[in-house]
């Protein structure tokens, strides 16, 4: 039924999408074929004219995937597609927590298949052409079958519970939803690295030699307990290079991809660490995690309002409400709250980011830092001059300019 949730939900969606569409223009509009003075010493002619064909070919290849998902949930909605999905699920089950398993497991495979050629595409046309993908045709089919399996391994039991607190607990519902929610994230946090991460990457600890060493004294010049450095065979899937802290107390561990290895001298990968150390020493994964559960709470509060709403659900094409579609038109009514929430997190992560870098800097690594950001972002082919508007809505960290004029005062 074409009701007034109808018409808020296809509102939401177009604005969603010209917004998007407008951001995307704007950072087109600041390409230059021309190599900017401003970026003269980090990008060199050749390497400069790689990195605009590698932003262009990505910034089409957007546009068309954007604007497919856009049409193909379109389309779905006004000719009610998910309720045509809801009724073939309850052909086969009754009870609310099968019928929500069944679903989502039939939207969440289509929209998986959906997505596999346009994710092939990438990984081995645009990232293979300009020299970056190192994934197998093997490794590329078994991350997505394994995917599909972590899904339904974390995602049937976590559905199935919340269900029956939907079911059974009324008015409690949202904060003990957001409870099981919240220590689920939190453990998450503490063993992703661990357990997650080697059913597709190997990680092994860092061999003994001048690396670790100089790992090992700035950590312990810095006060930081280091346990855990690992090494991953990030070179399995990319050519692009990182680093990442991860974990919760005695379980946080630092991970060096191999490529970074390969990349950077050692004392600008201690300098890489030594801002990753500065995130901890400054509590900023704490921070993160916090915020990420008031926005959950919040969240389960607001869901608690719209679950079992009858206009909600006719306006997804079904008859009869139910947790599912409550679910589901909520995701759809919620996305400016999560726009408006995702820009606070991404101020507050840019604002993270630049008090990491000033920690390293304080122990005399502001330089190196400097030259591994530079290494790093022209072998990734970064786009160094993007739009300030579409920085403030879409980057979690500063642009390298802004990082490097902030190390350099």
């Amino acid at each position: 039924m074409y009701n007034y949730f109808f018409v808020i939900i296809i509102a939401i969606l177009v604005c969603d999408f010209l917004v998007g569409q407008w951001l995307n223009y704007l950072n087109r509009k600041c390409a230059s074929p021309v190599l900017p003075d401003v970026l003269k010493g980090i990008y060199d002619e050749d390497a400069y004219k790689k990195q605009q064909n590698y932003f262009v070919a990505n910034e089409r290849f957007g546009v068309l995937t954007s604007t497919f998902s856009f049409l193909v949930i379109l389309l779905f909605l006004i000719f009610h597609g998910f309720g045509w999905v809801d009724g073939i699920v309850r052909q086969f089950a009754e009870h609310p927590i099968p019928v929500a398993l069944l679903f989502f497991a039939v939207i969440g495979l289509a929209n998986s298949l959906i997505e596999l050629p346009f994710t092939w595409y990438d990984t081995f046309v645009i990232e293979e052409r300009f020299g970056f993908n190192k994934t197998t045709r093997k490794t590329f089919w078994l991350d997505f079958l394994k995917s599909l399996l972590l899904g339904a391994v974390i995602g049937v039991p976590l559905l199935c519970l919340i269900v029956w607190i939907y079911e059974n607990t009324g008015a409690y519902f949202w904060l003990l939803a957001w409870g099981v929610i919240s220590i689920f994230s939190i453990f998450l946090s503490m063993f992703y690295s661990e357990w997650i991460v080697p059913l597709f990457n190997k990680q092994t600890p860092l061999e003994a030699g001048e690396l670790r060493d100089a790992i090992e004294n700035f950590a312990q010049r810095a006060g930081f307990r280091l346990d855990n450095i690992f090494l991953i065979d990030g070179s399995k899937r990319s050519a692009k290079a990182n680093a990442y802290f991860s974990g919760l107390g005695r379980k946080k561990r630092v991970v060096l991809y191999d490529t970074l290895i390969a990349e950077l001298t050692v004392n600008e990968i201690v300098a890489v660490l030594a801002h990753e150390i500065g995130h901890y020493k400054k509590k900023h994964t704490l921070q993160m995690l916090f915020y990420s559960l008031i926005n959950s709470g919040i969240m389960f509060f607001l869901l608690s309002l719209f679950l079992n709403n009858v206009d909600l659900a006719q306006a997804l094409g079904a008859e009869t409400p139910s947790f599912h579609l409550g679910v589901l038109g909520f995701g759809l009514l919620y996305a400016p709250v999560s726009f408006v929430t995702g820009i606070l997190a991404s101020i507050m992560s840019r604002k993270n980011e630049y008090q990491a870098d000033a920690f390293a800097a304080q122990y005399g690594l502001a330089q190196d830092l400097c030259e591994g950001l530079k290494k790093i972002s022209v072998k990734a082919l970064s786009n160094l001059t993007p739009h300030p508007l579409y920085v403030f809505f879409h980057y979690s960290h500063p642009t390298l300019l802004q990082r490097l004029a902030k190390l350099t005062v």
